[in-house]
């Protein structure tokens, strides 16, 4: 099969849909498909796994490369000539990309990551400014061949802007790289060490970017509660602003980390804390459980379907920073339940491994793709 990706975000760039898309590419390499990638331009490497990458214009917004409107996404596809189109996250690239594959006769998919309304609401744009957006999403969406929502929460969104042909498409997890024996590794034993100090504290960590939308300011409701340190992994444009929230709250800032830089810190942890409301999904909601750990998350988008609440950990009303610290206690209180919350979770992603999850979208390839070579084979109906 011939896929052609449209991404809204590459490497260099390093976030959930850049993630996703490197997933989707090393399984399509590994099962001995085609693919092309069209991105921004960021510096991107020529190639990706022998796929080729081709970059188009693209300006900075927020430290982000956002693509511009280009012929060259459309040349891209027509050369190629792909059986299916991938928009991951469409935004600029996307929609020129299904409307150069619907003008091909080429099925598309795409795939719904960015809960970009929220983000109108949050930049002050208010309810209309929310409306707005949703009526982008759906002009967007509309034109796609199908639309794979990644929650059940998204889906009921997407559904309520009059998007149809949805179905949902989740995300996989690493469940070798992120495991509870990671523990008894010597690098993450020292981490933990250096976080719990002396005194042995609970360690409440956080692993995502330091960005408004993430309202990691919610730490500052565990000010004053005895036996605890936060741990943060990330950066962002909200560093200061965090920083200075948190004052008084023994916090450890562990800056951005990857591959197992990553996986030990999700192992020095205790407790896994989620603090942004506008998660369409929640992938380190999966890291943490597939290492173990208890989740405390807002009962708000893709946690939703991620955490089963009082079994592998707990939902907190986000308009409640009281809820949030009631939960969070409940777990630095009590080791017994943080264990068998930890193993529930585990239990819970133990069958979405990316291999099974890409197994699944290439599903949905040849669905679409088939249902457009049927629709080829038939014959049209003379006229009268």
């Amino acid at each position: 099969m011939r896929v052609a990706i449209v991404t809204e975000s590459f490497l260099p760039t390093v976030n959930g849909v850049t993630n996703s898309v490197c997933k989707v590419l090393d399984h399509l390499a590994d099962r001995g498909h085609e693919a092309i990638v069209i991105a921004p331009a960021a510096g991107a490497p020529a190639s990706y796994r022998g796929f080729p990458v081709h970059e188009v214009p693209a300006l900075a917004y927020r430290q982000f490369p956002v693509g511009i409107p280009s012929p060259q996404v459309a040349r891209a596809i027509e050369r190629f000539r792909p059986d299916v189109l991938h928009a991951a996250s469409p935004f600029v690239l996307g929609p020129q990309a299904i409307a150069a594959a619907n003008r091909l006769g080429v099925p598309s998919i795409a795939v719904f990551q960015t809960d970009m309304a929220g983000y109108a609401r949050r930049n002050g744009l208010g309810a209309s400014g929310s409306r707005v957006a949703w009526r982008y999403i759906k002009w967007i969406h509309d034109g796609a061949t199908l639309t794979l929502a990644p929650s059940t929460a998204s889906r009921r969104d997407l559904e309520r802007a009059g998007v149809h042909r949805i179905a949902l498409w989740g995300r996989g997890v690493d469940l070798v790289r992120y495991h509870p024996n990671n523990r008894m590794r010597p690098t993450a034993s020292a981490l933990s060490s250096l976080l719990a100090g002396a005194e042995e504290d609970v360690v409440v960590g956080y692993v995502g970017r330091i960005a408004p939308e993430k309202q990691v300011e919610r730490f500052a409701a565990l000010r004053g509660m005895e036996g605890v340190h936060v741990a943060i992994v990330g950066d962002g444009p909200s560093d200061e602003r965090v920083r200075r929230a948190l004052q008084g709250v023994p916090t450890t800032y562990l800056g951005r980390l990857s591959g197992d830089d990553l996986a030990d810190a999700y192992a020095a942890f205790d407790v896994f804390a989620h603090t942004g409301t506008e998660e369409t999904f929640g992938q380190t909601l999966q890291e943490a459980h597939a290492s173990g750990l208890p989740v405390v998350a807002p009962a708000s988008g893709g946690p939703l379907d991620l955490v089963e609440h009082g079994v592998n950990g707990y939902l907190f009303d986000p308009r409640s920073p009281s809820d949030f610290r009631m939960h969070v206690a409940a777990l630095v209180d009590d080791p017994a339940m943080r264990s068998r919350m930890g193993e529930a979770g585990r239990r819970a992603v133990i069958a979405r491994s990316w291999a099974s999850v890409c197994d699944e979208l290439i599903g949905h390839y040849e669905a679409v793709a088939g249902r457009a070579a049927a629709r080829k084979r038939t014959p049209a109906r003379s006229q009268a």
